[in-house]
Formats: C-alpha cells, structure tokens, sequence
C-alpha cells in the first residue's frame, strides 16, 4: 500500500475554514462577568445630566452595593471625576451594583404578593356588584381556537 501524504489531525484549525466575523454595533451597557450567588444591575445616577440622589440612595437601602473596578478588570472604564463612585464602574450615569440572588428571589416574592393581594381586592369589588338575578361572571382565563378558513 503506498503511503499518503496527510497532515496530522493537531495540525488542521477550525480558524481556517470559519467565515469573517460580521461587524456589529457595540453594547449600549457592557455585561459584567458572572458571580456566583450574586446577580448585577445597572442603577441610575442621573438623568440628561442630573444627579438623581433618591434613586440611588433607595437602591443602597433596598441592598444593592457598587461594584468595584478591581473585581471586574474586563469593564474598567474613565469614570467621571466627580462622581460619588470613584471606585465604581460608572457608563453614562447608570452605575453597575450588585446584590445576593436571595435579595432578588425576596423582592420578587414580596412584589407577586402585592400585585395578587391587588388583583383580590379588585375582584371583591368587582364581585361586590354582582346581584343574584343577574350574575356578574369574572373568569381569568382566555382561550385562542382557530376556524377552518373557507
């Protein structure tokens, strides 16, 4: 049997057979590396150049905590000279914070109950109209069919 010439199978790369990548605007916000247990948020600082003190201050309250620069090397940016947040990573006034995953779990547990305990008082006002010889009929459910067109 003769023998052929072939490279060894290491020696061929993807990177030879892919396409040119495609030029795509960049990101408004860049996306910080993952943590674990913690979740990111961008927060406001200000707004069209207005400092916005309440917003971030309920924020720091409510348990979210700016993100060093140091503790994500790939989004260090010039942030604003006089900013509040030196050491933060700050992006056209938005500043980049970050709280447990156990915060955000709780929030949204804490807000679906507000939004449900809503919805039940509007529902007892609602039903509260409703008379016996003429029932009012509340039903939360839709249902989607599709005729036989013609």
């Amino acid at each position: 049997m003769a023998e052929q010439n072939r490279e060894k199978r290491d020696m061929v790369t993807r990177e030879e057979t892919l396409r040119p990548k495609k030029w795509q605007p960049p990101q408004l916000l860049p996306d910080p590396e993952p943590e674990e247990g913690y979740a990111f948020r961008w927060i406001r600082l200000a707004t069209l150049g207005n400092a916005d003190p309440m917003n971030i201050s309920s924020k720091l309250r409510e348990g979210w905590e700016p993100v060093t620069a140091a503790s994500q090397p790939k989004l260090r940016l010039l942030s604003s000279p006089n900013s509040r947040f030196p050491e933060g990573i700050e992006v056209g006034g938005l500043l980049l914070c970050k709280t447990p995953v156990e915060f955000t779990h709780d929030r949204d547990a804490y807000y679906r109950q507000q939004a449900d305990s809503q919805m039940s008082a509007v529902d007892g006002n609602f039903m509260r109209e409703s008379d016996p010889r003429m029932p009012v009929f509340s039903e939360r459910k839709s249902k989607v069919t599709f005729g036989k067109g013609t």
